[in-house]
């Protein structure tokens, strides 16, 4: 089979910035440089649209994201609130996949918002997502927040896999690495 991935991007903090598609961020920063790396690379590589994403909801993306083919050849890659969504949905679905690969993984609920995001990050991790994948590595900066660092020890905690901290990389945003490019994640 052929390898495919998948890049679930992350959530931007209101409705008003997500709108415009040139002005948007939350598909931007790192993910259309990887993206064309990967294709020029022959790797098919997707980047799904999900719903809504400055109110995140679980439902609405699972519903986006399962009209493409998950498998054992797929690389599933997920920028902060995508790696939540990537991580709870591997559980529910049981699939196996190549490789899980979570960049500035985000699992806090840290807005006053009427609960949306609490439903959505606050959830069980499967411990045994990690018998059902390749490998699992997840990327972190030694300037990413405090909320950001919790998360992520959340997440190794309970996948264990490998983790790489990168430095001046902060959250994975383009404000944050001050570049588009991303060679560690094609690496």
């Amino acid at each position: 089979m052929k390898k495919r991935v998948f890049i679930i991007h992350g959530c931007p903090s209101d409705e008003e910035k997500a709108m415009n598609p040139e002005t948007r961020t939350y598909d931007k920063h790192w993910i259309p440089w990887t993206r064309k790396q990967l294709i020029a690379k022959g790797i098919e590589t997707e980047v799904p649209l999900m719903p809504s994403p400055w109110q995140p909801d679980y439902e609405k993306f699972k519903s986006e994201f399962e009209k493409y083919n998950v498998d054992e050849d797929t690389i599933l890659i997920g920028h902060s609130c995508g790696c939540a969504f990537l991580v709870r949905w591997l559980g529910e679905t049981k699939r196996k996949i190549l490789k899980l690969i979570l960049v500035a993984p985000w699992k806090i609920s840290d807005k006053d918002d009427g609960g949306f995001r609490k439903v959505f990050y606050e959830y069980s991790i499967d411990e045994t997502i990690k018998s059902r994948v390749g490998k699992i590595i997840m990327f972190t900066a030694d300037d990413e927040g405090d909320k950001g660092k919790k998360s992520l020890k959340i997440f190794q905690k309970a996948l264990g896999g490998e983790v790489i901290e990168l430095p001046g990389h902060g959250h994975y945003i383009m404000d944050d690495m001050g570049t588009d490019k991303f060679p560690e994640l094609l690496e």
